[in-house]
């Protein structure tokens, strides 16, 4: 047992974390620092680097299971947990380009209430009724003094 490195204390505000958060993590097979004499956790510097993994694949929506898989250099599922979340990331940022599409047209759109709008009535008008699908990549033409204009 060693007795270098952070206690668990340090090493969760070195993240900003609550202590509570590593002991789950610790729980969840994500991390497994070492024990001092006392039994105290020490946190090392890989340990260190797991935390700061851990909180970036966080940031990146993948789950603690998925984030376990990564972490885990025997997992043979791996390869297939990394594609699915590369997919599940290229549907969010589908989803966030419409997003920021519809927002673009309500800032520019004369009607004040975007829901009052010929152009984006037309769109949701079809959504509603099961006829058309929100435009995944819609072409963005700029028409001078009425701004963004959605297909």
């Amino acid at each position: 047992m060693k007795s270098s490195g952070l206690s668990i204390g340090d090493a969760a505000a070195r993240f900003a974390l609550p202590t509570h958060v590593l002991r789950h993590w610790e729980d969840a097979g994500l991390l497994a620092p070492d024990r001092d004499g006392g039994g105290r956790r020490r946190y090392g510097d890989d340990d260190l680097v797991r935390i700061a993994v851990i909180l970036r694949s966080k940031a990146a929506g993948m789950s603690l299971e998925q984030i376990r898989v990564l972490l885990d250099d025997q997992a043979p599922e791996r390869h297939r947990v990394l594609e699915a979340h590369l997919a599940d990331l290229a549907e969010r940022m589908a989803e966030m380009e419409r997003s920021r599409l519809m927002t673009e047209h309500a800032l520019r759109c004369q009607a004040h209430d975007i829901s009052t709008c010929p152009r984006f009535r037309e769109i949701v008008t079809g959504v509603v009724a099961g006829t058309r699908r929100w435009p995944t990549d819609p072409p963005v033409e700029q028409t001078p003094g009425r701004g963004i204009r959605l297909p």
